[in-house]
C-alpha cells in the first residue's frame, strides 16, 4: 500500500538530499517526492510516497524524525486528508481527433495550454485514479510526451497547527 508522507523541514542546504539518502540506505522505494518552500521561507514541505507494510512506514517514520531540520513527520494515509497530481501531457492532434481532445480535456477539467500545428498540450489536476483514466482515454489518440509530478498531500485538519504559517 502506498502512503503519502508529510514532512515539514527547516529549509536547510541538503536536507532533500538527506532524507532521500535515508531512504535508500535503508533500501526503501521511493514512488514520488516533492519539496518546497512553505509561506515561511525558512520553512520547506516535503512529500514522499513510498510503500510498506505499517512497521515498515513506522520505521521510516523514526528514521525522519530523527533527521535535525526536520520539524514534524505526518503519514496522510493515517489522517483524512487530500491529494493531488499534475500532469503535462503532449498529445498528437491530427484533425479527425482534435474534437476528441477537446472533449476529453473537459471532461477531465484539463486545459489546453499549447497549441502547435502538430500537437496539443493538456495541463491536468487530479488524484491518482483521475490521472490514470484521463490517460488511458488519450493514449489511443497518440501521447508524444507525459511529464508528471508526482503527488503531493495536505491534510484536511492543520497537522502542522503549533507553527505559524505552515
Amino acid at each position: 500500500m502506498n502512503h503519502i508522507i508529510s514532512i515539514l523541514v527547516k529549509d536547510d542546504a541538503g536536507i532533500l538530499s538527506r532524507v532521500s539518502g535515508l531512504f535508500s540506505g535503508r533500501g526503501y522505494s521511493i514512488e514520488s517526492i516533492t519539496a518546497a518552500p512553505t509561506l515561511d521561507r525558512d520553512y520547506a514541505r516535503l512529500t514522499v510516497v513510498t510503500s510498506g507494510d505499517e512497521t515498515v512506514i513506522e520505521q521510516i517514520i523514526k528514521q525522519l524524525n530523527r533527521l535535525i531540520p526536520v520539524i514534524k513527520v505526518v503519514d496522510l494515509i493515517t489522517v483524512e486528508s487530500i491529494e493531488r497530481e499534475l500532469i503535462l501531457c503532449k498529445v498528437n492532434a491530427k484533425d479527425e481527433d482534435r474534437s476528441e481532445i477537446l472533449r476529453i480535456a473537459e471532461i477531465f477539467n484539463a486545459k489546453i495550454i499549447d497549441v502547435s500545428p502538430k500537437s496539443y498540450t493538456l495541463q491536468a489536476i487530479g488524484d491518482e485514479r483521475q490521472i490514470r483514466s484521463l490517460i488511458e482515454l488519450l493514449r489511443p489518440i497518440g501521447i508524444k510526451e507525459l511529464v508528471r509530478s508526482g503527488k503531493v498531500g495536505i491534510s484536511r485538519e492543520n497537522q502542522f497547527s503549533n507553527i505559524k504559517n505552515l
